[in-house]
């Protein structure tokens, strides 16, 4: 009797530890079955995301008042591009994960789901290879850190998106003043809009970009047309602006954050950006 209930006990660890593992395997999977994705079906109107045409010629890059790795400001000229007016939005990932059968966007363990899957909010938990991969299935790109940077700022070296002064209530940023707790829905901050009529470069989500993250690149990166350092041996890649989730601080212009390409939470987004040879079809 005594050995019956043991491996009746032994067979009931062993079937819990198979639907743990199995669970745990799903959310490495993403979770593509049990996770609500945006809604596609025209429901909710989606935002068109147009392309804006960044000119080429001279900006100011780099702040020699910020941290470290912002130094020194210098001039570098880029070649024209286009970027996303705003941060890509759950509804067109959405589509993309359909048809593409790529991993979701959020995984179901995530606290408040249903709060950021709006069709019209930015698609966050997103790591640096989806980002990669969204935008090559659109015929696009990432953009260089020194493009989204001259997206945000302009030529002059303005240290905020808007004219002037930090304003707490301009940006989605962490905290009460701005009247945001969670993503928001993009451009809903009239405020936070570069000079080029870029929306969110400050706050809502951060931003991947295309290049590694090496500490002191600017004090030799190139000054034309610079794509970023070879892959460093710290494996970061470059986010840019910050989040709803963030200190105003990170959504200076200048601002650098680094992070593991693989690593993705509910702060972090991205644009789409591409060279004007590629609207030529050169």
């Amino acid at each position: 009797m005594v050995k019956q209930f043991v491996k009746a006990w032994l067979w009931f660890i062993l079937v819990l530890s198979a639907v743990g593992f199995f669970g745990l395997m799903s959310s490495f999977r993403g979770d593509k079955d049990t996770v609500p994705l945006a809604r596609i079906d025209g429901s909710e109107s989606p935002m068109e995301n147009p392309m804006i045409l960044i000119p080429a010629g001279d900006f100011i890059m780099g702040s020699d008042e910020g941290a470290w790795d912002e130094k020194p400001q210098r001039t570098v000229y880029l070649d024209a591009f286009e970027i996303n007016q705003y941060e890509i939005t759950q509804f067109y990932y959405a589509k993309f994960v359909k048809m593409t059968n790529h991993r979701s966007p959020l995984s179901r363990y995530v606290t408040d789901i249903e709060l950021l899957n709006h069709p019209n909010q930015p698609a966050v938990y997103i790591g640096w290879s989806d980002a990669y991969d969204y935008c090559q299935w659109v015929g696009m790109r990432l953009p260089t850190e020194a493009e989204w940077e001259k997206a945000a700022r302009g030529v002059e070296g303005a240290v905020w998106p808007w004219p002037g002064e930090f304003q707490p209530a301009a940006a989605n940023f962490v905290g009460d003043e701005d009247a945001g707790s969670l993503t928001a829905i993009v451009g809903s901050y009239e405020k936070d809009k570069s000079p080029y009529g870029l929306y969110d470069m400050a706050g809502n989500a951060r931003e991947w970009v295309q290049d590694w993250y090496v500490e002191g690149y600017f004090r030799h990166a190139p000054s034309r047309n610079p794509k970023g350092p070879k892959r460093d041996e710290m494996k970061m890649k470059v986010m840019r602006g910050a989040s709803w989730n963030d200190s105003h601080l990170s959504g200076r212009t200048t601002a650098r954050m680094k992070m593991l390409p693989f690593y993705r939470d509910t702060t972090m987004g991205f644009r789409c950006a591409r060279s004007t040879s590629q609207v030529a079809g050169g």
